[in-house]
């Protein structure tokens, strides 16, 4: 008989959980930034930005690094956002450095469109415009795990909570995004917003 899981397949991230990774963790924010459907094995999982800003800042998910040899896919299916995908520096044994970024992209994405996240790199999503964000990704889901929807075990949030977000933070400015740079960072590569037809990592 199959286990019903589906009890397990929502979660939803509120603005308290956010302000570890906040730019302006003292600014003002809505109750709940965005909504998680888990599918498991044989679904996609969907993801639903509520629309908004706080202190300037974009809602956004809360990013993390994936745990081992996994990659990912996400298709964007409603509204608009950019996804902020990094990659560490190593030191001499191969350990990541959690404040020493090597590669890192912007990427503006629109319905239709597809962003593939190879293993080793992290990412968040940001949503940049006044509707909802909707996106699919092909994350694995183990609903076994003790809380598989807003923590599953295959993700590294510990590094981002640690670096208070990811490198950069994106906000409004003069009407349109803008990247603004994490000042705990000790190394940071300077980016631009580009679109999906200019990131270079493909799926091979």
């Amino acid at each position: 008989m199959n286990k019903d899981f589906t009890s397990k397949h929502y979660a939803s991230r509120n603005y308290e959980k956010m302000k570890d990774v906040l730019m302006d963790p003292t600014a003002p924010g809505q109750e709940i930034q965005y909504h998680m459907v888990r599918g498991g094995t044989n679904q996609r999982n969907i993801t639903i930005w509520e629309p908004g800003k706080i202190g300037g800042e974009y809602i956004k998910t809360y990013g993390h690094y994936h745990v081992g040899n996994l990659d990912e896919t996400y298709w964007a299916i409603f509204g608009e956002g950019i996804v902020l995908v990094q990659k560490r520096a190593v030191d001499t044994n191969g350990n990541p450095i959690d404040d020493e970024i090597d590669k890192a992209y912007a990427v503006k994405v629109k319905p239709g469109d597809a962003l593939f996240i190879p293993s080793g790199w992290g990412h968040l999503v940001a949503n940049i415009k006044s509707t909802y964000f909707v996106t699919a990704d092909d994350s694995p889901v183990n609903f076994d795990e003790e809380n598989p929807v807003a923590f599953p075990g295959h993700a590294d949030y510990e590094a981002i909570r640690k670096m208070r977000g990811f490198c950069y933070y994106i906000v409004e400015k003069d009407g349109k995004p803008a990247l603004i740079k994490n000042p705990k960072y000790k190394k940071i590569p300077s980016i631009e917003i580009i679109n999906t037809n200019e990131y270079p990592l493909k799926k091979t």
